[in-house]
């Protein structure tokens, strides 16, 4: 093995860390945001930035601009719309849960890829895999606290953003051949703008708002002008997705899935970090049976994906 090979190697790694741990300034700074404003107007004011930074890359790199061009516009629009479903559904469960709570229930994506392998692709799973899957969900029944009541829902939005994350990343890397880590990036942004701002035309005046439930709140509230103190978390927002985006999207492009799936685990200790710090709240012991259940469970099918690919036992 020559010695650019493990350089080649560790880099969808470096990516993978890398973007998770800015994609977690996104999750603590929309966390923060969602109790003032509608989620459709901090999805807009975040992709306005985001695709302003890609752009700005894209203008600085060789090629330039003439990576926008593609002839896969049926599996962009497919992309696109799941990863929309996808941030969707996991900001409004974030608005009704602790932090690191959602960030737990996101976890549980690498276990959906274990059931989509059965059902798409018609793979078996043996009992160890299946009693990883079993520990994984009853990681997500003990956080969603059956018999407390109000965080059924929420919960369940976050599974469904698990699932739609977990489809995207496949997509992405079935696109990888023809499509760059800006492009695709590029697309998901247009996207955003175009339904956030279809979104505060039907419903930015507030007129469907009123509802406690912070998840509705979150989605259907009136359109605000930014006081000065915010304008930070805005800024993160923006430049964590353009910056993270691209450094996970270069990462499943370049690297197995199988291999860069465990290392955006590194998420999980950044929710815990940014809940203290943010929003002064540790995780409870309930919380913390969940998270190593969900953790434990998605960290032992992509160790044993990998034994299985290398052909041991």
């Amino acid at each position: 093995m020559s010695e650019s090979e493990p350089v080649a190697a560790s880099a969808p790694i470096l990516f993978a860390l890398g973007g998770a741990a800015i994609l977690s300034l996104n999750d603590m700074a929309i966390k923060f945001l969602s109790g003032g404003y509608p989620l459709h107007q901090v999805i807009l004011i975040r992709s306005l930035i985001a695709i302003t930074v890609i752009l700005c890359f894209m203008g600085a790199t060789g090629t330039g601009y003439r990576q926008l061009r593609t002839s896969r516009w049926r599996a962009h629009l497919l992309r696109v719309s799941i990863i929309m479903i996808s941030n969707v559904a996991y900001f409004l469960g974030l608005a009704a849960l602790p932090l690191a709570d959602a960030v737990a229930i996101g976890y549980v994506s690498p276990i959906f890829v274990t059931l989509l392998s059965i059902v798409v692709l018609g793979e078996k799973v043996g009992p160890r895999r299946w009693s990883a899957v079993a520990a994984g969900m009853l990681g997500v029944l003990v956080m969603m606290r059956p018999g407390e009541g109000g965080l059924h829902l929420p919960a369940l939005m976050v599974m469904l953003s698990a699932l739609c994350y977990a489809t995207g990343n496949i997509m992405t890397r079935r696109m990888k051949d023809t499509e760059a880590a800006v492009t695709l990036n590029f697309y998901v942004q247009v996207g955003f703008i175009v339904v956030s701002m279809t979104m505060g035309l039907g419903v930015g005046d507030g007129h469907m708002a009123g509802s406690g439930d912070p998840s509705l709140a979150f989605l259907l509230r009136a359109w605000i002008w930014p006081p000065l103190g915010d304008v930070p978390y805005f800024l993160a927002t923006g430049l964590a997705v353009a910056v993270g985006g691209l450094m996970i999207s270069q990462a499943y492009r370049t690297g197995e899935a199988g291999l860069i799936a465990p290392f955006e685990y590194v998420g999980m200790p950044m929710a815990i970090f940014w809940g203290v710090v943010v929003f002064g709240r540790w995780p409870d012991g309930v919380a913390w049976v969940g998270i190593a259940l969900i953790c434990g469970a998605g960290l032992y099918v992509f160790w044993r994906e990998r034994r299985i690919r290398e052909g041991q036992a």
